[in-house]
């Protein structure tokens, strides 16, 4: 930077690990620049993930809003973190805010950044499910969001084609998926760290045979859904004795009881508090598939060359369906058995999902995003 000039100030707001795990290579990076000053607000909506991967990076939080309480609706979240975040605006006062994907966190970020006129960045923008409803309340996040931004960083060109449909032409910028920046940084992590300190963590589970890595937690598929999915696991799982599944259990209690209660007493399924971040990327790099109803693990899987049964009706992320790189079965009893157990048995069907190319980048957006930074700022 040359003399006189001034620190351009960026205000990253995070809420979720999802948000942190995907700022993560972009923040580090930006400390290196000399024209930035990166300051981190985190909102507390997943705090002790959000902490705990926070720690893994080596990012601490300049403010810590802590705004998350027990039973708290969706409006009641959402108005205080605007309320907050706002305040934290007018006090830093920066030249750029910065939010990640489709929370809570994230609308509220960008209608605290609206109201007092600060430019606004948005990562991962573009993504639709075109049904309001379906993820909720997310869909509607990032599509109030994408109204509010002044540069739009889209992962991937179907994004940006989603967002020129809305009038929205200018500021786009495709530029890969900041996930995959970070899959890499962890990877060599843990392979610094040497991998026989995570299978030391596992010791109920035989690496010697094959474990399927199991994640649900989404909204929508609480109450019945959750019944059908949960179902059809616990049949795959008598069906199949020899292979292991492992569920990192979500917190969520609408999640939690029911999956304790109706998988817990199986003897080839095993249920885990949730896996710090590096352990969860350990976890899909040595599985032999994974079923999700996770957004951001289908960006992950086809990096890690993993097939990937999506517990979902509709996804915002149709690259990884119509690359054949996953496959949707929503909580269909049928299909979700149907797939895993085609996985299991056909080696054909299995080597398909890895053979395409990964649409979601190379592991160099962070670069790009700094350049275009450098550029517009």
């Amino acid at each position: 930077m040359r003399e006189g000039d001034k620190q351009k100030k960026i205000v990253f707001i995070i809420g979720t690990r999802p948000e942190m795990i995907k700022f993560a290579p972009l923040i580090l990076k930006l400390r290196q620049v000399s024209k930035f000053k990166t300051i981190i607000c985190f909102t507390g909506q997943h705090k002790e993930l959000l902490d705990d991967t926070a720690t893994f990076f080596g990012i601490k939080p300049d403010v810590h809003l802590s705004l998350m309480s027990a039973d708290q609706s969706l409006s009641a979240f959402f108005s205080k973190a605007i309320i907050e975040v706002e305040k934290v605006l007018i006090t830093v006062n920066p030249d750029l805010v910065f939010v990640q994907g489709d929370t809570s966190t994230v609308l509220a970020g960008a209608m605290a950044s609206f109201y007092q006129k600060i430019p606004l960045a948005h990562l991962e923008a573009g993504l639709r499910s075109h049904n309001l409803y379906n993820p909720f309340p997310e869909e509607m996040n990032r599509v109030q969001t994408s109204r509010l931004a002044t540069f739009h960083f889209a992962p991937t060109k179907k994004a940006a084609y989603n967002l020129s449909k809305e009038a929205i032409e200018k500021k786009i910028f495709i530029v890969g998926n900041t996930v995959v920046d970070s899959l890499f940084l962890c990877l060599s992590k843990i392979k610094q760290e040497g991998e026989e300190i995570y299978k030391n963590k596992f010791p109920r589970l035989n690496f010697k045979k094959k474990y399927i890595l199991i994640t649900i937690h989404r909204r929508e598929n609480f109450g019945k859904p959750l019944d059908e999915i949960l179902d059809a696991l616990r049949t795959f799982a008598d069906g199949f004795p020899d292979v292991q599944l492992v569920i990192p259990v979500h917190p969520n209690p609408n999640v939690k009881f029911k999956i304790e209660m109706m998988m817990g007493k199986s003897t080839n399924v095993f249920l885990f508090s949730p896996f710090s971040y590096p352990e969860m990327v350990w976890m899909m790099t040595n599985c032999y598939f994974i079923v999700t109803d996770s957004g951001g693990i289908q960006e992950e899987a086809p990096t890690l060359k993993k097939p990937l049964i999506v517990l979902r009706n509709n996804t915002e992320r149709t690259e990884s369906n119509e690359c054949g790189l996953a496959v949707l079965t929503g909580s269909d009893k049928i299909k979700i058995i149907g797939n895993m157990t085609r996985l299991m048995d056909d080696q054909e069907y299995y080597s398909s999902f890895l053979t395409n190319e990964n649409p979601y980048g190379d592991g160099k957006s962070t670069e790009k995003i700094i350049e275009i930074l450098k550029q517009e700022l």
